[in-house]
Order: C-alpha cells, then sequence, then structure tokens
C-alpha cells in the first residue's frame, strides 16, 4: 500500500494499538533528529578571549561572576576533538559548575590546526604555550599560585610540563582520564606494535594525521556500542526529549574532531604508546629529561573504571611517580567521556572536584 501523504500515514496509524502508535511516533522523531534538527549550542558559559598564540585561545570563564576561591584553574585539554566538552550545555558543563561555586577558570583551547602546523611537536605545546598561558592567568587573577587542570591527553601534557617547571607556583594538579603507562594499554597496544604499525610512514605521508582516522581507531576498540549502539539507543527512546537533547549534543562533539599535528603525533606514539618512555624516566621534551619525581604539587587523579581509552592501569601509576605528599586516586563509575559530562558526571564527577579544590586552594 502506498500513502499519498503522511497526514493519510498518520490517520492510517491512529487505528493501530498503542505500542505500534508509540513505535511509529519515535521512528518519526528519530528520523527529524537525523534529518531536520539543526546542530545543537554548545560552550554556553559565558567567556572571554584573553590571550592568542596561533591558533590557539585562552578564555576566562563568568569574567563577571564573583571568584570567592583565590586559586585560578587553567583547564588543559587534548590535541583531539574541542575542548567544549568541558563545557557541553547548561546544566552538563564542568566549566559552568566550577565557575557557579566561585572558582576562576581558564581554558586553553588549541583551535583547529591547518597544514602549516604538520612540524609542531609536543614540545612546543607544552614548553611555548602552556608557560605563556601560566603567566598569563596569574598576570589577570593577580594570583600568587594556580591549579593546573588535564584532561584525557591534555592531563598528560600538564604534568609534563608541572614536572618541568618545579620553579613555578603551581599549588594543585588534577588530572582526568589521563595516560602515564603504557605498557599495557588494551588494544592499542597490539594495534601499535612498531613490527606492525609503520608510524613513520603514516607522517611522512599525511603530514596532518586525520580526525576520522584517530575517531575510527577509538570505536574499534568496541564496535558494535560505538558505531551502532547509539542509532539503536535513539530509536528506542526518541520520544525522551532530554535524551535527544543529550543524544545530539554528543553526537555533534563526537564528530567535531580536529586534525592531530604529524609531528606531536610520531612522539606521542612512539615514544608514550611504542617505547612507554614517560612512566620509565626515558623522556626527553627539548633536551630535558622528564622525572614525574620532581612534581609535588597537591594531586587528585582520576580515573573512569569503564574507560578503554586511557584504563584506570595507565592512569593510577602516576600516584606512584610523583612526590607530592597530598595526593589522591578516584576511580569513578565511569567511562572516558561520561566522566566529564552526563548523570554521573554531573552527580558525582563535578563536586568531587569542586571540594577537592575548596579544600586545597586555602
Amino acid at each position: 500500500m502506498i500513502y499519498s501523504n503522511v497526514k493519510e500515514v498518520e490517520n492510517w496509524m491512529d487505528a493501530m494499538p498503542e505500542d505500534v502508535r508509540k513505535s511509529y511516533t519515535r521512528f518519526k522523531r528519530m528520523t527529524e533528529v537525523l534529518t531536520k534538527e539543526p546542530e545543537p549550542k554548545v560552550g554556553q558559559t559565558p567567556k572571554e578571549v584573553i590571550w592568542t598564540k596561533n591558533k590557539a585561545k585562552l578564555y576566562r570563564y563568568q569574567p563577571t561572576v564573583p571568584k570567592t576561591n583565590k586559586i585560578p584553574v587553567l583547564m588543559v585539554y587534548a590535541l583531539i576533538n574541542k575542548p567544549y566538552i568541558l563545557d557541553l550545555s547548561p546544566g552538563n558543563s564542568l566549566i559552568e559548575h566550577l565557575t557557579n561555586q566561585g572558582h576562576d577558570v581558564y581554558l586553553l583551547d588549541w583551535g583547529t590546526p591547518g597544514y602549516e602546523d604538520r612540524h609542531m611537536k609536543l614540545d612546543d605545546f607544552i614548553l611555548d604555550y602552556i608557560p605563556r598561558a601560566v603567566k598569563k592567568v596569574l598576570q589577570t587573577s593577580a594570583a600568587k599560585e594556580i591549579t593546573m587542570f588535564g584532561y584525557c591527553m591534555g592531563g598528560t601534557m600538564t604534568a609534563i610540563f608541572t614536572a618541568l617547571h618545579p620553579e613555578l607556583p603551581i599549588r594543585n594538579l588534577v588530572l582526568m582520564t589521563s595516560p602515564f603507562d603504557f605498557s599495557d594499554a588494551g588494544l592499542y597496544t597490539n594495534w601499535l606494535d612498531k613490527r606492525y604499525f609503520n608510524l613513520d610512514k603514516v607522517v611522512d605521508t599525511l603530514g596532518m594525521v586525520p580526525h576520522d582516522m584517530i575517531d575510527f581507531g577509538n570505536k574499534l576498540l568496541n564496535p558494535i556500542a560505538n558505531f551502532y549502539g547509539p542509532y539503536i539507543s535513539l530509536a528506542d527512546r526518541a520520544d525522551n526529549e532530554n535524551f535527544v537533547s543529550n543524544w545530539m549534543l554528543m553526537q555533534k562533539w563526537l564528530h567535531d574532531g580536529i586534525p592531530f599535528p604529524g609531528e606531536a603525533y610520531r612522539q606521542w606514539i612512539g615514544e608514550f604508546y611504542q617505547e612507554n618512555k614517560l612512566i620509565n624516566d626515558e623522556l626527553y621534551v627539548r633536551g630535558r629529561k622528564v622525572e614525574l619525581s620532581d612534581i609535588k604539587a597537591n594531586l587528585l587523579n582520576i580515573a573512569g573504571k569503564y574507560d578503554n581509552i586511557a584504563t584506570p592501569n595507565q592512569v593510577e601509576p602516576l600516584n606512584d611517580k610523583v612526590s607530592s605528599k597530598n595526593k589522591e586516586f578516584h576511580l569513578m563509575e565511569t567511562g572516558h567521556v561520561s566522566v566529564v559530562t552526563g548523570r554521573r558526571a554531573v552527580n558525582g564527577t563535578y563536586p568531587l572536584i569542586d571540594k577537592w579544590l575548596v579544600k586545597n586552594s586555602q
């Protein structure tokens, strides 16, 4: 039977059993979400740009809100995806939560690199960008100390920066799902084995490693759930507008990736995943040896129990390396992304970080 218009279909559906009508309603809503709905707004917490370098921007959030906690927080994200996962939407934003609690929050956004940035190394980000951002935060806030916050690869880079700068007034170090020990990185260990993965050929051929390549690898860690799961969930819960809203936000972020500068990628895969230099005190950044034992700042180290990108066994070893007298490790009932967004993050991760910062910023 062929229907000439939607109205006839819906008139026919009115005569169907309730479960059939509900299935049709969900299917219709899912189709609208996938074909008609505009992209959701992200990163809505008010902010201002206070410093730039190349593509990077340094943001200060809610500059007009009274800052009751005297130690500013500088957030550093990874070189893949975009950092608005930390400020996804009102009510689902770590940055919004912390600023509303009186913290003076800043974010170093790396921006979107172009082909001209293919020769940038981790050394450049760690020794040129982060130090200047720290200096600007201290100047802007008129504070004498700072809290460094790193998420994912950004946390690994932040810890390296902290280890290389014991002279800086870094009071607190908060790290979230950041890998340090790469001796067992799950499937990545097999996929990136230097006997089979020709790292130099990849970098020399591509220059900039495309986000789709990295995203595809991440999804292969759990292919059925990652490739098909989101759409099955949408089909099943498309009549729940709160779910639909969050689904659209996550899909926007997951598909809104950025390319990885080739030389930084060569270091990240070669010196971390393939040779595991960091945890073994064998890593050098621009000729300077990185020893995590040089870190003395108060440490809050967070891992996700179900994280298969930065597994807990990769995250926790940092606590045994640092010289911090005050150090904590927390294993959250989350994955790599749900540690920072969603119900468990709002009810668990956000209050944990806020209370720890207040306690260690007096």
